[in-house]
């Protein structure tokens, strides 16, 4: 009784935590080394390096030696709080990856490859880092690229490429996720440009950003366009959605939209119908699909590690079949992974790749990732459910990689289109009963 009593004046006083702060966690467990010490890089079993160029392999470990010396330090202070390291940007800057395959105007004219590659890299020691950058290099920055006129593509994407100027893309609304193309958000004609009305929901960088594109359906040709909105225009409002369980750093948010004046100057020219929006899709989605690699790589490399450190029994839980098998299990789906992953580069970059294509291997490798992830918590015991050993928020971050830039059965759906040649998207018709 004398305990309860303690625990609720100190509840009630101040509605502070209770006791005293928590152990640091490696006092708490000194037989297994946290991922704040990111581990060693050692799922590359069938040796993809072979199969990079010097460059590629170059920025490949530079990426890597950012994300363990930079984020992974801080990545579980940050993810528990939800919130988004700011001042770690100039850093992720200085890897080059904002412009990805652009040439020109200040970006980095990347191989499909390197820049596929350094997608998995980031996502494999944090896949909210990974996220923030996508967001901004592989929708924001492609879709001013394909889409924009030659002044917007001079006037953003130098700031935009060294992450001066941030940049968010809005689709989704709350109505419409998978069903995007049915899209309501409304631009309506008028003297010197455009009025946006509506509303976007689940947008990455939302509330930071300088720039948003935002899609809407044309009034008058109900059609897709696009538009950049600057941060501060009036009527325009971002805020945080709260509660996530996964990619708790990356800020997604609510937009409303009310009346928001947009120049003529800032309609993006390109975007005149949703297959205009496919052509960024196309590429987006061959580097989302190197997300879920990355995190299987990570949370293979942790494990790896833990199982070695960790002893039950007077022995390193990696002498036990069971975990054996486990291990090797998610190895395999980890190279496979790769593998396809590589693929869709040089199908990209011959100029042979098709939606079915991108959307099979972004769907395929988010099933084998959640295979690697729950092997990994099972591996890890208790553990397992601790940001600070990295599976655990490697599971959670993994889930709505599951389902962005098209869920999985949506994915599936596409590349079943292109492979019999019938759309199964929306439900057949049923004949009402005459009873």
């Amino acid at each position: 009784m004398g305990g309860l009593e303690g625990a609720g004046a100190g509840a009630g006083g101040g509605g502070g935590k209770v006791g005293l702060p928590a152990l640091d966690v490696a006092l708490a467990f000194p037989q297994a080394t946290p991922a704040s010490l990111f581990p060693p890089a050692v799922s590359d079993y069938y040796q993809l390096d072979d199969l990079l160029t010097d460059e590629e392999k170059v920025l490949r470990k530079k990426v890597q030696g950012v994300m363990e010396k930079e984020i992974a330090p801080i990545m579980t202070e940050y993810w528990e709080k939800a919130e988004f390291p700011f001042h770690v940007i100039p850093k992720l800057a200085t890897l080059g990856l904002a412009g990805g395959i652009t040439k020109g105007y200040g970006c980095p004219g990347l191989s499909l490859t390197a820049a596929a590659i350094s997608t998995a890299e980031v996502a494999r020691v944090d896949a909210s880092c990974s996220t923030f950058i996508l967001v901004h290099a592989s929708l924001v920055m492609p879709t001013i690229v394909l889409c924009g006129s030659e002044a917007q593509k001079q006037q953003y994407l130098p700031s935009l490429a060294q992450f001066k100027t941030l940049g968010c893309w809005a689709l989704t609304e709350p109505d419409y996720g998978s069903d995007a193309s049915s899209l309501r958000t409304a631009a309506t004609k008028v003297p010197g440009g455009w009025h946006l009305n509506g509303q976007k929901r689940w947008i990455g960088n939302s509330t930071f950003a300088d720039m948003l594109i935002i899609l809407a359906r044309n009034a008058e040709t109900k059609q897709l366009n696009g538009f950049i909105v600057k941060k501060g225009a009036p009527g325009l409002k971002a805020t945080k959605i709260e509660n996530k369980i996964g990619l708790r750093m990356v800020q997604n948010g609510d937009i409303v939209l009310n009346e928001v004046f947009v120049p003529e100057e800032d309609r993006l020219p390109g975007i005149n119908s949703f297959q205009d929006v496919n052509k960024v899709f196309a590429m987006s989605r061959v580097l989302v699909t190197w997300q879920p690699i990355g995190i299987s790589m990570g949370v293979f490399d942790m494990c790896h590690r833990y199982l070695k450190e960790r002893k039950q029994f007077g022995a390193p839980l990696a002498a036990f079949q069971l975990n054996q098998e486990k291990l090797v299990r998610m190895l395999g789906n980890v190279q496979a992974m790769l593998l396809v992953g590589w693929r869709l580069c040089k199908l990209y970059e011959a100029g042979k790749l098709t939606a079915g294509h991108s959307s099979l291997g972004k769907a395929w490798t988010s099933r084998m990732a959640r295979e690697v992830v729950s092997l990994g918590r099972e591996l890890l015991g208790g553990n397992g459910i601790l940001a600070d050993f990295l599976v655990a928020k490697a599971f959670c971050d993994l889930e709505p990689i599951f389902s962005y830039e098209g869920t999985y059965d949506i994915n599936s759906l596409v590349a079943g289109r292109e492979i019999t040649g019938i759309a199964s998207f929306k439900p057949a018709m049923v004949a009402k009963s005459r009873m």
